[in-house]
């Protein structure tokens, strides 16, 4: 087992470029134009959020714990990067992933509990899947995947910081939810997790939070809709990236090296707790120019944090595509259709026998 990301097989073989992300598919895709024709599907976002739910549903009744559900959120994005869609069963591609998830995650559960929670949530789906299908599944994405089943998660960078970024327990609960989400994105194959984490924490500084145990895109006054907020975000990126660029200029003139990673030698930048969620959100156009009219003790906190990662050697531009990406995604969430998703999925199930 890699101890840490950078040695793993994760960051080698399981992080990509979005191009290549996209031509990985569209190769799939080519194998069988027919196939791909005859049953069109969804947006990937709108069957990732459906993949979610339903991993989701399935968890909460085997009291699985959220490190073992990302695991197996991850697992169904690999595998679905190897093998198309269409040529499965997802209801059963789902349960086997968390099934194998919960194995490598320290909390495995019975195949036979397994097999029978997930025929209750999808009697007709599943009516011909027993245990020797859950098996024959678990081997085939171990195949695909290559026998490459360790993820790292974001969640540990998040836990590790709390207390040096000084988050209140809303924003540690808001970036946890945002973390949350982003499984619903390509983001876990397109980006280091420790990225991942930081800016679940700046979203989570700047925006609203979430309402206690939910997710920032499950709608209502949790989601993530303050402008305000999202101006915010974009200019303190924008601000942390001059800022680097300049602290790695003043470094390389004075002979030294680069700065200090997350996790690096003494010297890294360090946060202490400082401020909380107070004060209303500052509209649009209100930052940068109009910050000094607002007494915020959360503007002081951003301001400390992207110091903080000016000094560091953290994928600034990274973050920004991560920002990009999941502001996209909870505007893509608005117009999620679940019973269209379900109908689309459920067609190519039945025509081709893959519930039996």
């Amino acid at each position: 087992m890699a101890a840490n990301f950078w040695e793993s097989t994760q960051r080698r073989y399981w992080l990509f470029s979005k191009d290549e992300l996209a031509a990985m598919r569209q190769k799939l895709e080519d194998e069988d134009p027919n196939l791909v024709q005859s049953f069109p599907l969804p947006e990937l976002r709108h069957l990732n959020i459906y993949f979610n739910q339903q991993i989701n549903r399935l968890g909460k009744r085997l009291g699985v714990r959220q490190q073992a559900l990302a695991t197996a959120q991850v697992y169904i994005k690999r595998f679905y990067t190897r093998v198309e869609i269409r040529r499965t069963n997802p209801y059963l591609v789902i349960a086997t992933s968390l099934y194998l998830a919960c194995k490598m995650e320290e909390c495995p559960q019975h195949i036979r509990l397994v097999v029978q929670e997930a025929r209750g949530l999808w009697p007709t789906e599943l009516h011909g899947q027993d245990t020797s299908k859950l098996g024959e599944c678990e081997f085939f994405l171990i195949s695909e995947m290559s026998s490459q089943l360790i993820v790292h998660q974001p969640y540990r960078t998040l836990t590790t910081l709390q207390n040096d970024l000084g988050l209140t327990a809303d924003e540690a609960q808001g970036a946890w939810s945002v973390i949350n989400d982003h499984y619903m994105t390509d983001l876990p194959l397109l980006y280091p997790p420790h990225v991942i984490a930081l800016t679940a924490v700046l979203l989570a500084m700047v925006l609203r939070p979430s309402p206690p145990g939910g997710n920032m895109a499950g709608g209502g006054s949790g989601q993530p809709n303050s402008a305000g907020g999202l101006a915010m975000a974009a200019s303190t990126l924008a601000q942390m990236q001059a800022a680097q660029q300049a602290h790695a200029a003043r470094m390389a003139a004075a002979g030294g090296g680069g700065g200090s990673g997350i996790g690096s030698a003494p010297g890294t930048p360090t946060l202490t707790p400082q401020g909380s969620y107070s004060g209303q959100t500052p509209q649009v156009g209100e930052y940068p120019s109009q910050t000094k009219k607002i007494p915020d003790a959360r503007f002081v906190k951003v301001q400390r944090f992207s110091a903080w990662l000016a000094e560091s050697n953290v994928d600034i531009e990274g973050m920004i595509d991560c920002t990009q990406e999941l502001i996209s995604f909870y505007e893509c969430h608005e117009g999620y259709n679940d019973k269209g998703t379900r109908e689309q999925i459920n067609r190519f199930i039945k025509a081709r026998g893959l519930d039996k």
